[in-house]
């Protein structure tokens, strides 16, 4: 394959491998230096190919960003190692010979008139076939402005002009090879497409004349002439009036029938054409029809020919109308040249409304076509399709096995030893398909979308309103069915502007009502896929299709096979089955292992279906499940990232096997950062339920996440939520615990003033219960907030109380805590010594229950205490291990703590450039995390610098 494609969307290939080239400019410069490669352009060329006659004033900076991003992208495409190079007044693409497809392209256009002059045939043939294979659609099809503006649109034409010279070749030879049969379904359509061009219609008169349509051979010319007089006020060509003449003549040699007398007949002189027509406007796919053309074509597979062993067939796998048939016949239709006995095609409706093709009947058809007479026909499945197998290994041909519902459905029609080679479609992986090629197909990514859609409804239209379309796009989900409705329909209402569908899309829950169009419908392809599993007489495919109308109810967030068991009320073992055949059937995506979504359109469908078919008590308990699962795995999450003194009272019956079991603090950190979008969505629903005790209990659990990630604001808005929903249910106990963790997070953020009055109100409630633990814990976060406001005495006054209220409780983990605060108090005071004594106590504790957070903090602690007392080796190590220990979890605001007191100890000891560096360093990254506090001691160490230290700070 050339390197650079013109001959549709633009592309570029080093090898098998496309290399991507994003940004619609660049994209544009690339093409306009293609069309000039080997010359040098001007800069004012590529500024007019790019912007037009009116370049914007940065066009000359913009220019040499481009250039350079598409120099990046061109570094290692092929061996040359410069291929964009600078040459007065513009730059200088090099192309090696036969890089780019448009002038392969050209010489074998000019290969197919000189074999043509010469008579020969079959040159002829292969040329024009090897021309047509280049051409995957409009050139340049997706850069819409540039390639539809002069001079571009010159190219376009002539290359358009020179794919119809190839064509018209193609069809004398295959003419005068008797190969008329085959030509029919093509120049039918061409004389359609094009009324006036004589050279098709002389064409479709011969084969019509040929294959034995006289009648209507003599009516293509009338239509003709008809066109010609009316339009142009010419009578046809000579060439036509000679065709002409040989139709009234009726001398047409007689075709030998095939026979039917043996049981398999030799090799048909003239091939099977059975695909049916290429999709207009086919987008995308680059990398799956590059990797389907090397599976397929004679050659690529030749170590398995030689050693008599079948070619492998090739699944194509996906999601309904993710477009698996289009590229299949797309795919086929490209390689038909490699394949001269022709293409067998069949809808197998494995997933339809019409009755699934027995593999029985599709023998039988296919052997008639290969002709084979019904008399000689075995009775018994196996030995028919042993016959079909004989019969193909004579033949080089493509067979292509549409809509399969499963591997027993297609093994009895594969062909055996031999040149022949299969497609095969299905929504199913067929996994158990020996010896298969999996090719799945994801969605078009949002290039490919918004080429089709400017090819389906109209580039105008599209350029009118960017911003309806990208709606439109979004609403579509990628689904290239679902992009072909929109445009069906827009391309039915030209008046329509694009924002009119984008309401109709957006409006209400009605989105996959809104995508049909005639035969076209989403909802009714996804329906085919679930109700075949649900109707199924398989137990194991009905059980899939319950857990698929139950994941309805939770179609926002990716599950795992613990979170969907307990949705669906199954074991893990069962469930990761079920979620197995959903997948292999294309109802769920995987996208990660042990992760389970839906593709959004699907996600709609997966609703209505639970809205319409469930019970309201089963998707109440369905839900309370999966809000059940959700509360445990917080709290054991947050267990094992804080190690709680007192964590919250357990709700009732905790779904413990199927809780995670997470090995240390770091994965249960990961889980909390994955798993938040879906918590904060739990909080909601659990308050829709009128559950206020799942909604706090996940709220409170959070303080884990927070503990690390208090810096991004996600937790006050859970316990903000929780709190609303409490207060609506006067539920005392929740507004506790919400009051203190609100208190925290507050604190956290040293808002001290917010923190103090939420302590109180918690505290209050909690001695109310007489909850001593809890009122020790407040207590505690008393005396954190007034160290964090500089009042010494009275944050090792409640330092005390608290420990002599744990004292009379059962809390693991609070020594830790307790002694942490009593250094921090002592730190404060002066009393440096007995601070780090009290650090040194508490670190062994830390790193016993695995904390990473609170063991950063205490080597922080540590470090500063070491470094006032001197020494400075010790003290740097704590706050090395301490910022290499936030660095790891992604805590930037324990690294915003952890860079500002390195730069206190370095400037302590009277190093003054290494602070300046770590002040500077605080500074960039609470800068970037909107770390105001962390900001403004930044810029006042910065400044103490600069004091102590005028000459720039370089002692």
């Amino acid at each position: 394959m050339p390197t650079f494609g013109l001959l549709g969307p633009l592309v570029v290939q080093d090898g098998a491998r496309e290399i991507p080239v994003g940004g619609a400019k660049v994209r544009v410069l690339l093409a306009a230096l293609l069309l000039q490669a080997n010359r040098t352009v001007s800069k004012d060329g590529l500024k007019e190919a790019l912007w037009g006659t009116n370049p914007p004033a940065t066009a000359s900076a913009s220019l040499a960003n481009h250039v350079t991003r598409l120099r990046r992208r061109l570094a290692f495409v092929g061996e040359e190692p410069c291929r964009l190079t600078a040459a007065a007044p513009g730059y200088r693409l090099y192309v090696g010979q036969g890089e780019i497809d448009v002038e392969v392209f050209e010489d074998h256009v000019e290969a197919a008139r000189r074999a043509h002059l010469r008579g020969d045939w079959k040159a002829t043939a292969r040329s024009s076939a090897d021309a047509a294979a280049l051409w995957r659609g409009r050139p340049m099809a997706d850069l819409l402005n540039f390639a539809d503006a002069e001079p571009q649109a010159a190219v376009v034409r002539q290359l358009v002009e020179h794919r119809l010279q190839a064509m018209e070749l193609g069809f004398d030879a295959s003419l005068a090879l008797g190969r008329h049969d085959e030509l029919l379904p093509q120049l039918t359509v061409l004389t359609c497409e094009h009324p006036l061009r004589e050279a098709f219609h002389r064409q479709l008169m011969l084969a019509l004349h040929r294959s034995h349509r006289q009648a209507e051979a003599l009516q293509v010319y009338t239509r003709l002439r008809r066109h010609l007089v009316d339009e142009l006020g010419v009578e046809p060509s000579p060439a036509v009036q000679a065709a002409h003449q040989e139709v009234l003549a009726g001398d047409v040699a007689d075709l030998a029938p095939a026979s039917t007398s043996v049981t398999v007949s030799p090799p048909r002189t003239r091939p099977l054409r059975q695909l049916p027509s290429d999709t207009e406007c086919f987008t995308g796919r680059d990398t799956e029809i590059a990797t389907l053309t090397a599976l397929l074509r004679p050659g690529s597979d030749d170590r398995r020919r030689q050693s008599g062993r079948p070619s492998r067939p090739v699944v194509i796998s996906g999601m309904g109308g993710i477009g698996k048939t289009a590229l299949a016949v797309h795919v086929a239709h490209r390689t038909h040249a490699d394949f001269p006995d022709g293409q067998l095609y069949a809808d197998l409706r494995g997933f339809s409304t019409g009755t699934r093709r027995d593999p029985r009947d599709l023998l039988t058809r296919f052997l008639s076509d290969l002709g084979v007479g019904a008399e000689s026909l075995p009775d018994d499945t196996d030995d028919r399709a042993a016959l079909f197998r004989a019969v193909m290994a004579e033949r080089r041909m493509l067979l292509v096995l549409d809509n399969a519902r499963d591997a027993a459905q297609v093994t009895p029609l594969l062909p055996g030893d031999g040149g022949c080679a299969v497609i095969i479609t299905s929504r199913h992986t067929l996994a158990d398909l020996p010896d298969a090629v999996l090719v799945p197909l994801a969605s078009l990514d949002l290039h490919d979308q918004e080429v089709l859609l400017a090819a389906l409804c109209g580039v105008r239209r599209v350029c009118e309103d960017p911003p309806a379309a990208a709606e439109i796009l979004e609403m579509c989900g990628g689904l290239p069915l679902a992009l072909r409705v929109v445009g069906g329909r827009l391309a039915s209402r030209p008046t329509w502007p694009l924002a009119v569908l984008a309401r109709r899309l957006g409006a209400g829950t009605g989105r996959l009502r809104e995508l049909r169009v005639g035969g076209l419908d989403v909802h009714a392809t996804f329906a085919v896929s679930y109700v075949a599993m649900r109707d199924s007489e398989r137990p194991g495919e009905q059980a899939a299709a319950r857990a698929f109308r139950l994941l309805g109810l939770w179609t926002q967030h990716q599950l795992t096979p613990r979170s969907v068991a307990a949705l669906i009320g199954q074991s893990e073992p069962e469930t990761a089955r079920l979620l197995d055949l959903l997948t292999d059937a294309a109802l769920v995506q995987s996208p990660t292992p042990e992760q389970y979504g839906f593709h959004d359109l699907l996600g709609g469908y997966a609703a209505e279906v639970v809205a319409a078919e469930g019970n309201g008590q089963e998707r109440t308990d369905a839900t309370l499940r999966l809000l059940t699962w959700y509360v445990a795995t917080v709290q054991k999450a947050s267990r094992m990232t804080v190690g709680e003194t007192q964590p919250p009272p357990p709700l009732g019956e905790q779904p413990t096997e199927l809780v995670p079991a997470f090995t240390d603090a770091h994965e249960a950190l990961q889980w909390f950062v994955r798993e938040l979008p879906a918590i904060k969505h739990a909080i909601d629903r659990a308050g829709a339920l009128g559950r206020s005790d799942m909604a706090w209990r996940l709220a409170v659990g959070l303080f884990g996440y927070a503990d690390t990630y208090w810096w991004t604001g996600e937790w006050d808005t859970c316990l903000q939520a929780a709190l609303a929903i409490a207060r609506q249910h006067d539920d005392t106990v929740a507004q506790a615990w919400l009051y203190r963790r609100i208190a925290v997070a507050h604190g956290m953020a040293y808002r001290n003033d917010e923190c103090l009055e939420n302590l109180r109100l918690a505290l209050d409630l909690f001695e109310r219960a007489g909850d001593i633990a809890a009122q020790a814990s407040i207590t505690g976060n008393m005396a954190a907030l007034h160290l964090q406001a500089g009042r010494a005495e009275e944050g090792l006054a409640y330092a005390l109380r608290s420990q002599e209220l744990y004292q009379g409780t059962n809390s693991p983990g609070s020594e830790a805590l307790v002694l942490g605060r009593l250094g921090d108090a002592l730190r404060l005071a002066g009393d440096f010594e007995g601070a780090a004594e009290q650090y040194r106590r508490r670190l062994p504790l830390l790193r016993s229950q695995a904390r990473p957070t609170a063991l950063a903090t205490a080597l922080t602690n540590y470090g500063s205490t070491l470094g006032a007392l001197g020494s400075r080796e010790e003290a740097f190590a704590a706050l090395d291990e301490a910022l290499a220990i936030r660095r790891r979890v992604g805590d930037y605001g324990g690294e915003a703590d952890c860079l500002a007191e390195r730069a206190r100890t370095h400037q302590h000891f009277q190093e003054y450039e290494a602070a300046r560096r770590c002040w500077n360093a605080c500074l960039d990254l609470a800068r970037t995390h909107n770390l105001s506090q962390r900001a403004r001691e930044s810029k006042e160490g910065l400044a103490a610098l600069d004091s102590a230290c005028p000459a720039g700070g370089r002692a």
